[in-house]
């Protein structure tokens, strides 16, 4: 089954849930209405006792523990997240995110953890790169590794089941700048993003490893450098935002130019239980 696929069902999973919990709420509280309004004729507390009944029927988990309501919460977030298959390319400008959200992406005044961070945690409703001021003639792009935006991880043996989602992580903001000299360019790239955890995630650390590339003109990989983000998550507050800033310098071949460069960012989708 393809990574895009397994994603789709894991959607179906979840909203087929959050559907089925709608309906027996949209149901119980059809049934109240309807026992409230046979009871209005008699007296007030046959309308009272009504309705009390409606609420035990249709909330039967939530009344019974503070912790099922915040995990519902969790599982209700992650589902929303998950609805579609594919998000558009980080990079590529908004209107297509997985909100479909038009709203311009925020600016940031350096590429900074901090700004970076910033950045992802005011725009929560869309994707796309930052912008950094002018950047240089030149610069090489700075893009996600195609189809590595996000990471869903599931429990083991359970891979594309909406109902085992531990987490899943989002890279959601990028930003460059770039020192172009004769022989070689620098790049200053950054990323930020962020986990929402699913319906069998558990309070603590994520961890979830990435990987860069700098390839040429023909998307030959040149440089590789493997790197981790780590986000506190919990039950009730179940989403979390990281961020991150290297710099790489590209040696630039005779005859080539420092723009037909590119660096890369992704996922490493070799961890266990990942979709």
């Amino acid at each position: 089954m393809t990574q895009c696929n397994r994603s789709a069902a894991a959607d179906a999973a979840v909203l087929a849930a959050r559907r089925h919990a709608a309906g027996s709420n949209g149901a119980a509280d059809s049934n109240g209405a309807a026992g409230s309004s046979g009871a209005a004729g008699r007296n007030g507390a046959a309308r009272e006792q009504a309705r009390s009944t409606s609420a035990r029927f249709a909330f039967p988990r939530l009344a019974s523990s503070g912790r099922c309501a915040a995990r519902l919460i969790a599982s209700a977030t992650l589902g929303l997240a998950l609805a579609g298959c594919g998000m558009s390319s980080i990079t590529s400008g908004l209107g297509g995110g997985m909100f479909g959200s038009g709203s311009p992406a925020p600016n940031v005044k350096a590429v900074t953890e901090e700004q970076l961070l910033s950045a992802a945690k005011a725009d929560e409703g869309a994707t796309g790169a930052t912008s950094a001021g002018e950047i240089a003639a030149g610069c090489p792009r700075f893009l996600i590794w195609p189809r590595e935006n996000n990471v869903t991880v599931y429990e083991t043996g359970r891979v594309g089941d909406g109902l085992a989602i531990m987490h899943r992580g989002e890279i959601t903001k990028t930003a460059r700048e770039c020192s172009v000299e004769p022989g070689k360019v620098t790049v200053k790239y950054g990323f930020s993003g962020r986990v929402l955890l699913g319906p069998r995630g558990q309070t603590g650390n994520v961890e979830l490893p990435l990987n860069v590339y700098v390839t040429d003109a023909k998307r030959e990989k040149l440089q590789t450098e493997h790197l981790k983000v780590d986000v506190q998550v919990a039950v009730d507050n179940p989403i979390g935002y990281f961020s991150a800033v290297r710099t790489v310098t590209i040696p630039v071949a005779e005859g080539a130019r420092a723009g037909e460069y590119q660096v890369f960012v992704g996922f490493d989708r070799n961890v266990p239980g990942a979709g």
